[in-house]
């Protein structure tokens, strides 16, 4: 889910960026560097929902 968000602000800052112009002072960098925490949290595991993590995952030890 993350990632769909980073993908979008992305998209949003390369707008920006390219139309020199900001959005209530907020500049396409900005998003930029929005999307590429947004980009980190979605690695570190964050805002992802996976069936297997909600049963335990890896650690079960009952098969």
């Amino acid at each position: 889910m993350l990632a769909i968000v980073a993908a979008i602000v992305f998209g949003l800052g390369f707008l920006l960026d390219l139309l020199n112009t900001r959005i209530a002072g907020i500049s396409g960098m900005a998003f930029v560097l929005l999307g590429l925490c947004l980009l980190a949290l979605h690695q570190a595991g964050i805002g992802t929902a996976s069936i297997g993590s909600y049963r335990g995952g890896w650690r079960r030890t009952r098969r």
